[in-house]
């Protein structure tokens, strides 16, 4: 099976992708294009994987960082892959360089301002979009050279709101920092709500100038073409993949 890539026009020519599960070597829970070294995944296969997706995106090389839900980003301003760091974005200048983030529910956010020639990629669940994430990488990216008005943001596949039931305390964290963001909660069952995750970030970019889209596919609701956490959580299983998304100048 040969890869699936989704990309985005609002990206061009920035060579980019949201990778699905499809054209993988995994098997089991894992079946198709796992490229989580974190996962109990066989590392060998993982390692093949992912070196479809660079080849895919011509490189030797997929910079990465250790995610954890954190507001922090990374800028890469040579080639040289070191240990990658703890946070949950990058951005460079750098031709060469390939960025690249894992997800299997929380968003994927590919940025891109080719005027200046400055890209960004970050990994943004609730808690890092809700902290930060997504305008730290905006700003990272202008100390670089790129303009708002010229940046462009896509939201890859990811939870959508009809998946993603919570409950009052999730609600509280939002609301406790602006009572506005209510409107991101839809009601469920008894005291459940639904958070629309994409249509949170979207709003977030927007107000800092930022033309963004998002790509509209839900990672819970497409087991064939997508990893999903909360997904493997029902079904009680193990383990579950992860998704990756990249982009280079």
């Amino acid at each position: 099976m040969t890869l699936e890539i989704l990309t985005s026009d609002n990206l061009v020519p920035c060579r980019h992708g949201f990778f699905t599960r499809h054209g993988g070597a995994s098997s089991g829970i894992f079946a198709g294009l796992n490229c989580g070294l974190g996962s109990s995944d066989q590392s060998e296969i993982v390692s093949i994987n992912r070196m479809r997706v660079a080849d895919a995106m011509h490189t030797d090389v997929l910079f990465s960082v250790h995610q954890i839900h954190s507001s922090d980003v990374v800028t890469i301003t040579d080639n040289i892959m070191t240990t990658p760091s703890r946070a949950d974005a990058m951005v460079s200048n750098q031709t060469d360089v390939v960025l690249s983030v894992l997800t299997a529910d929380c968003q994927p956010v590919l940025f891109a301002d080719h005027k200046a020639g400055v890209i960004g990629a970050a990994h943004a669940g609730w808690r890092g979009a809700l902290n930060g994430i997504l305008e730290n990488t905006v700003s990272a990216m202008c100390d670089l050279g790129a303009t708002t008005e010229n940046i462009h943001a896509v939201i890859g596949p990811c939870i959508s709101q009809t998946a993603y039931e919570v409950g009052p305390e999730f609600v509280d964290a939002f609301v406790s920092v602006d009572p506005l963001f209510e409107r991101f909660f839809a009601h469920g069952q008894s005291d459940r709500r639904l958070f629309d995750l994409p249509g949170f970030s979207l709003h977030l970019l927007q107000r800092n100038g930022i033309s963004a889209e998002w790509t509209g596919q839900c990672t819970f609701s497409d087991p064939t073409r997508f990893y999903s956490y909360r997904r493997a959580t029902h079904a009680k299983e193990a383990d579950y993949g992860r998704l990756i998304s990249a982009i280079r100048l």
